[in-house]
């Protein structure tokens, strides 16, 4: 169906479909890491790495996880090491974290799985939560990258997507852009630097 203007579209559009074309803002990132794709995968589809890769001020911890397994793998690669810890499609979890630095009370967050496929993409959405909408994508590539010397090196970019939306309309675009905003690339900044940090003793892990 075509429509004439994008407020049409919300309009005639599903709840969940009404949310995505209402929604104001989109975060972006990428960080290539010299490991194979199946490495990476496993590593990010582990949620109990999700609080080694949140700010040590948040104080995140698993609350509750409701696992569901994920599609087997056919190809016996040696990423079928993580699959005992790998969450599918369908899993939901309740996580705790500090809003903010010294917070006496704990903000509470509820999400599901809903993508997955082996080696490529996963996603995550907010069933309950700061935001009024939230989608993290989590997409890996195999990349090689040429170094100093003229030599390539295998490895993997990873790509982070979200999308998300704040309550009370306008006071929550306000809010966006004074502090959320900023606050998402301080978050994914220490992400990258804590992946970078983690991901070579899971490697060494691997290969003991």
């Amino acid at each position: 169906m075509n429509f004439a203007s994008k407020e049409e579209e919300i309009r005639y559009a599903s709840d969940e479909d009404r949310k995505r074309l209402a929604m104001h803002h989109t975060y972006r990132a990428e960080q290539w890491l010299p490991f194979p794709v199946d490495l990476v995968f496993g590593f990010f589809a582990n949620p109990g790495n999700l609080p080694r890769l949140m700010p040590a001020w948040q104080k995140t911890r698993i609350e509750k996880a409701d696992f569901a397994a994920p599609p087997p793998r056919l190809d016996g690669s040696p990423g079928m090491l993580f699959q005992a810890t790998v969450a599918g499609a369908g899993t939901r979890m309740t996580i705790s974290f500090r809003p903010f630095p010294f917070s006496p009370v704990r903000a509470t967050w509820e999400a599901e799985i809903t993508e997955f496929v082996w080696n490529e993409h996963f996603c995550d959405v907010q069933h309950r939560g700061p935001f009024s909408y939230w989608r993290h994508s989590h997409r890996l590539t195999a990349v090689s990258r040429v170094g100093a010397t003229g030599g390539r090196s295998d490895g993997t970019l990873l790509r982070d997507e979200v999308e998300y939306a704040l309550p009370l309309g306008r006071l929550g675009d306000f809010a966006n852009s004074l502090v959320v905003a900023q606050q998402m690339k301080s978050i994914f900044a220490y992400r990258q630097a804590r992946t970078a940090t983690l991901l070579p003793l899971a490697a060494g892990a691997r290969a003991s």
